[in-house]
This record gives structure tokens, sequence and C-alpha cells, in this order.
């Protein structure tokens, strides 16, 4: 074989033994440069991966807190709408009660009008009982003196009996109110409406003697001047005109301005 030729493929085979050495050199070199740019990429999804985790743990965690706090907040606007329900129904209750006490302080307002009127009306009606028992002052015949209810009450129904006619049960009246009331202020007007009654009966001697008592008892007395013309007149009927003169003039000079005093000049003339 030619040695050049030898050289050549010895050349040729040496040279493809280098080149396929560098290209599996350069084959590993690249296998070697894909796996480094692999895991560079593994470890940035996993470093990714992991934020990733860690922002969804997060988030899990927030959204938990929220959730949470939302439940807190729930329960309390819960806890809170039930304690507004409850405030409602203690205004309600308040406003009933206060309703209630108006209508109580009303009604007591008024039962306690009602008590005071009955109050009052009792005390008036006591004090008019009272008074009925109480001696009190009277005027009559231009005389004022303290009475008691008896003796108003006697003196006025013996009264009230003269003016109806009666002048028997007057006389009756008049003359036992004089024996139950020997210092009564009535007793002057008793004894003269006593003459009066014994007059109109005709029983012109005890209307005499009445008379007398009464202006023995009280001369200045209102109705003295009358009794003395009854006296006059008493004996005009008794038929003793001297004795008639006498009284009429004594009626004239006792008590000359009295109205008595004229009727009785108009009576002592006709005398004569």
């Amino acid at each position: 074989m030619n040695l050049g030729i030898v050289a050549v493929t010895l050349f040729f085979k040496q040279h493809c033994r280098v080149a396929f050495l560098a290209s599996l050199l350069l084959s590993m070199s690249a296998a070697n440069a894909a796996l480094f740019d692999d895991d560079e990429a593994r470890r940035a999804i996993l470093d990714l991966r992991q934020k990733v985790e860690l922002i969804q743990q997060k988030s899990a965690d927030d959204l938990r807190k929220v959730n949470e706090e939302n439940a807190q907040l729930n329960a309390q606007l819960l806890q809170l709408r039930r304690s507004v329900l409850e405030l409602s129904g203690q205004i309600e209750n308040s406003r009933g009660e206060l309703a209630r006490m108006r209508g109580q302080d009303e009604q007591f307002a008024r039962e306690l009008t009602e008590v005071q009127l009955r109050q009052k009306d009792l005390l008036q009606s006591t004090e008019d009982r009272l008074r009925k028992f109480e001696p009190s002052k009277v005027r009559v015949d231009g005389l004022e003196f303290v009475a008691e209810p008896t003796e108003v009450r006697d003196f006025e129904t013996a009264l009230a009996t003269l003016r109806k006619g009666d002048f028997a049960q007057a006389q009756g009246s008049f003359a036992d109110f004089n024996r139950r009331y020997p210092n009564s202020g009535y007793n002057p007007s008793a004894l003269f409406w006593l003459g009066n009654a014994e007059y109109a009966q005709r029983s012109y001697k005890d209307a005499v003697v009445t008379f007398r008592a009464l202006m023995s008892a009280a001369p200045a007395h209102l109705r003295a001047p009358e009794a003395l013309l009854s006296i006059a007149n008493c004996q005009i009927e008794l038929k003793d005109a001297k004795a008639a003169r006498k009284s009429i003039e004594d009626l004239l000079k006792t008590y000359p301005q009295s109205e008595a005093a004229k009727v009785g000049k108009e009576r002592l003339a006709k005398l004569k």
C-alpha cells in the first residue's frame, strides 16, 4: 500500500477521531450547558412556586382573618340588633309605663279633687250641724244678743204660729218659751207677742198683766210704747176708761216721739 495513502488514511482517521472527540466534547459541553440552564429554570420555578405558595398562604391567612373579622362583625352586628330591639322594647315599655303613670296621676288628681270636695262638703256640713248646737248672735226688735239654737228655733216657731192666726197655740208656745228661757234676750219680744195672743183671744186681763211685765222688765225696749198702748186698748175693752186714759197719758209722757204716742192721742181724744 502506498505510504502516502496510508498516511493520509491514518491522518484522516486521526482527524475523524479528534473531530468525534471534539464533537463529543462539544455535545457534552452543550448538554452540560443545557443541563445548567434547566437547573436555573427549575430553581427559578421552585422559587416562584414557593413565592406563589407563600402568597397563596398569605392570601389564605388574610382571607381567613377577614372571614373571622366578618364573623365577629356579624356577631357584633347581630348583638347590636338584639340590643336595639331590646332597647326599643324597653322604650315602648317605658312609654306605656309613662302613659299608665300619667293616667294614674290624672286619676289620682281627679280622686284628690273629689276627696277635697267631699271634705269641704263634710266640713261645711259639720260646721252647719255644730252651728245648730252653738250659740249665735241674733238681732230682734233692735236688740242684739247671743242665743242658743233651741231658743232661736222655739221663738221662731211660736212667732210663725201666731202669724198663721193660731192664737191659742201661739199663747201656749210663748208662755212655755218664757218658762224655759227665763234669761233669754228674746223675753221682752216673747212677752209682747204673748200679750198680743192673749188680746186676740179676748183675755184682756191676762194681756194687761203680760204687757206690764214687759214694761217692768224692759222699759226701754222697742216694743215698750206699743205694749203701753196695748194696755190702754185692753182697758178700753174692759170698759175702764179712766185706767185707759191714765195709760195713754203715761205713753205720751214716756214715749212722746213714738208712733204709738200718735195713735194714743187719737184714742185719748175719743175717750174725752
